[in-house]
């Protein structure tokens, strides 16, 4: 299999300064991540100025601000992140962003990211989707919220617009924060690989270690997971995104998996190779036996090692004259 890409969610982590996203960005190439993924966002061209926070961002943040005000404090400029941009490139980190409108979308392009990614609230974002579908890049599809007509209808305005299928990831995805286990249903991942003949991945808002262990065994190519410095930093998603430690032990665990999960062929691997003669069994005599006489079920049978005549002969082997003497153990 390719090796699955993890890209490590900052977001809004950085908590709206560049020097803690340049902290958390060389983290997390420490910790194993392949890209480093941020938020790019103008907050008026995003959300209604009253617009109350998320249950989850009430909790996490302590505060009674609204998103707008939560989120204009969160907003890097666009020469910002074209500083943050220079800093992945001379520190050899993917860098990657998420556009929320149409102005970021093209700045963002402008950069040359290997991927560009639909977030599952732009789900019916028909300008914003439309918009990157022309754009004919490789693109991520996030389908958290989203009911299976949704994604089909996604996925239409995406083709319908110039967006092959073999340039878009369709990232299964739960949008609570943290996602309860129970609510997972990683078995989404073969539906939509069966039912869409697409590439697949995972973007985990859990607090487990094992659910992306579990989203790559059922094929995903790519994990995405929010990465923070100390899940203690005040912000809306520091509490459930996997710490430095954290994230490498993931990392890790997904390496293994990979290596685990080895390839689609049944083969003999060179590792139990030579236990085959050992373990395998050979016709042998039972008791002595003399030229001449005739091979019985009572005077041969199959025993362990492997080194001579397959017991996959045996019935050919019964009734058949013996041309030497044979020992008791003696391989036929």
């Amino acid at each position: 299999m390719n090796k699955v890409k993890i890209i490590a969610e900052i977001g809004p982590n950085h908590n709206g300064k560049v020097s803690l996203a340049k902290k958390l960005i060389l983290s997390a190439k420490k910790s194993g991540a392949d890209y480093v993924k941020f938020q790019t966002f103008i907050t008026e061209d995003v959300i209604t100025s009253n617009l109350k926070k998320a249950n989850y961002q009430i909790k996490n943040t302590k505060s009674n601000e609204t998103q707008f005000e939560m989120l204009k404090k969160l907003q890097l400029s666009f020469d910002q992140f074209k500083e943050i941009k220079k800093f992945c490139d001379k520190n050899k980190v993917k860098f990657l962003s998420t556009a929320f409108d149409l102005k970021s979308l093209s700045f963002i392009n402008s950069l040359k990211p290997d991927y560009i990614k639909i977030p599952s609230g732009e789900i019916n974002n028909l300008p914003l989707i439309t918009a990157i579908a022309k754009l004919k890049k490789k693109t991520i599809v996030s389908t958290g919220m989203c009911s299976m007509k949704e994604v089909i209808n996604t996925l239409n305005i995406l083709n319908k617009n110039g967006l092959k299928r073999n340039k878009i990831t369709l990232l299964h995805c739960n949008s609570e924060y943290p996602t309860p286990l129970k609510d997972v249903n990683l078995n989404v991942l073969l539906t939509y690989k069966n039912f869409f003949k697409i590439d697949v991945g995972y973007s985990d808002h859990t607090i487990s270690q094992k659910v992306p262990i579990a989203a790559v065994a059922l094929g995903s190519s790519i994990i995405e997971k929010h990465f923070t410095l100390n899940n203690n930093f005040n912000g809306p998603d520091h509490k459930m995104s996997f710490n430095p430690i954290n994230f490498s032990t993931m990392v890790k665990n997904i390496r293994e998996t990979e290596i685990i999960l080895g390839q689609d062929k049944k083969i003999v691997t060179s590792s139990e190779i030579k236990n085959r003669k050992i373990v395998r069994r050979s016709i042998v005599a039972i008791k002595k036996i003399v030229v001449g006489e005739k091979f019985t079920r009572n005077n041969i049978g199959v025993k362990r090692p492997g080194y001579g005549k397959s017991p996959l002969e045996y019935f050919k082997v019964i009734g058949k004259l013996s041309k030497k003497n044979y020992k008791k153990d003696d391989l036929i």
